[in-house]
């Protein structure tokens, strides 16, 4: 039996050393535990449809350089922190100056400080299941902690601009921390993009743990390069009556790939998980999210959207858990899917793992194409065909795009979204 690919060598050589000791610490700690690492192929269930897509060459092991200039200046309607390759950089950050709320980077915070963050990281993901993960832990450069005390709330939302200048092979790994406090209050946009053609890969991890009463929204926007292979994680541990809302929009690339795992823990939890993908061409993009109904009386409501042109691949894999005592829960899933053309493939695999007798949940999954009879309707109407397709695919993601709380990352998805449409749909 041919042996089951390892991470190479290369990926667990010494990174940079200016982050605090404790954290230098739990890195090493972490490379240590990636000797001989293998690397998941398609009979680990989890990336039974990824792995063929998942190139690491020694090329991209090197981390790329955070110096230079950022090109993530523009205005956004909230404060703002730029990463350039993995990196905070200060002078093109806005970071918020507001009482009860402490943004900073890993690399500023003192001895304490950075002791507590190393034992709250890595708490909130599943190893096992976000096994590429370990790897972020084991080379971080840097990274944000925000910290909301009780009752804080942050006027404005928080973008995280998230930059890869793809001038050479290599990865970033950049991280984010958020820890709220019982009641507070914040929204956290991040936005990935890059610059560059060379192959490079962007490996990314964002945790929270919400307190009693915290109210998260958190906006993850996927816009980077054809070169870039996107790997990421996102943990959420939540107590009681507190509520995270999650909006998704990705394009596709080389590989894509995103697990979101959120864990009600405290009675009256609520989380609220919508996402929208695009992908075309020879494009790869993968969702797998995990929603633990752990406490009683939670309400979790997920739905998501794929959109497959040309011989691009979408994944879909949403599993919900209701434990032994999680009586009165009630979860609903919904995946809807639509092929553009006979050469795209989708995969969906909606679960739901019930242990508790009192429930109200539900799960769902279609596939799909555009109606001939709605577009015929449409043509008749003196619609070009071209618009009519662009209207009926439009409409069936349109309802979550909506949904976005933030105009000017609405008005991103939209841009790209036209992008997409004229690339795809050719007027006749």
């Amino acid at each position: 039996m041919k042996p089951a690919p390892t991470l190479s060598a290369a990926f667990l050589e010494s990174a940079g050393q200016s982050l605090p000791k404790a954290l230098l610490e739990l890195r090493k700690q972490r490379g240590t535990a990636l000797v001989d690492m293998p690397l998941p192929t398609r009979k680990i269930e989890n990336w039974k449809y990824s792995s063929k897509y998942l190139k690491l060459t020694d090329d991209m092991a090197s981390t790329l350089p955070s110096q230079g200039k950022a090109f993530g200046g523009q205005e956004v309607p909230g404060y703002r922190i730029v990463f350039l390759n993995g990196v905070i950089q200060p002078e093109a950050s806005e970071f918020p100056q507001v009482d009860g709320i402490r943004v900073a980077s890993f690399r500023d915070l003192d001895d304490q400080e950075a002791a507590e963050l190393a034992d709250q990281l890595d708490n909130t993901l599943d190893d096992k299941a976000v096994q590429l993960a370990r790897l972020n832990a084991a080379r971080f450069e840097d990274g944000l902690l925000i910290r909301l005390e009780p009752d804080a709330v942050l006027d404005q939302p928080l973008f995280v601009i998230h930059e890869v200048t793809a001038d050479a092979s290599g990865s970033a790994f950049p991280r984010i921390f958020v820890d709220a406090g019982r009641h507070s209050q914040a929204t956290l946009v991040e936005e990935y993009r890059s610059s560059g053609s060379e192959p490079v890969m962007v490996n990314t991890v964002t945790e929270f743990k919400l307190a009693d009463g915290a109210n998260i929204t958190n906006v993850r926007l996927t816009i980077e390069g054809e070169n870039v292979q996107h790997i990421g994680a996102t943990g959420v541990r939540q107590q009681r009556n507190a509520r995270f809302e999650s909006h998704t929009v990705g394009f596709g690339g080389p590989l894509r790939r995103h697990d979101l795992q959120v864990r009600l823990e405290g009675e009256g939890g609520e989380c609220k998980l919508n996402g929208v993908v695009v992908t075309q061409g020879k494009q790869h993009f993968d969702n797998h999210t995990t929603i633990e109904h752990v406490a009683a009386h939670c309400n979790s409501e997920e739905t998501y959207r794929n959109i497959a042109a040309d011989q691009s691949h979408a994944v879909f894999n949403g599993r919900i858990h209701i434990h032994q005592d999680a009586q009165k829960s009630n979860a609903d899933m919904n995946n809807k899917n639509l092929l553009l053309s006979n050469g795209a493939e989708i995969d969906t695999k909606p679960e739901l793992e019930i242990y508790a007798d009192d429930v109200k949940c539900a799960h769902g999954a279609t596939i799909g194409q555009l109606d001939e009879i709605s577009l015929f309707y449409l043509v008749s109407r003196g619609i070009g065909r071209r618009q009519a397709n662009v209207l009926l695919t439009m409409a069936f993601i349109n309802e979550l795009v909506e949904q976005i709380p933030l105009q000017t990352v609405r008005e991103t998805a939209h841009t790209r979204l036209n992008q997409f449409f004229d690339q795809t749909f050719q007027e006749v």
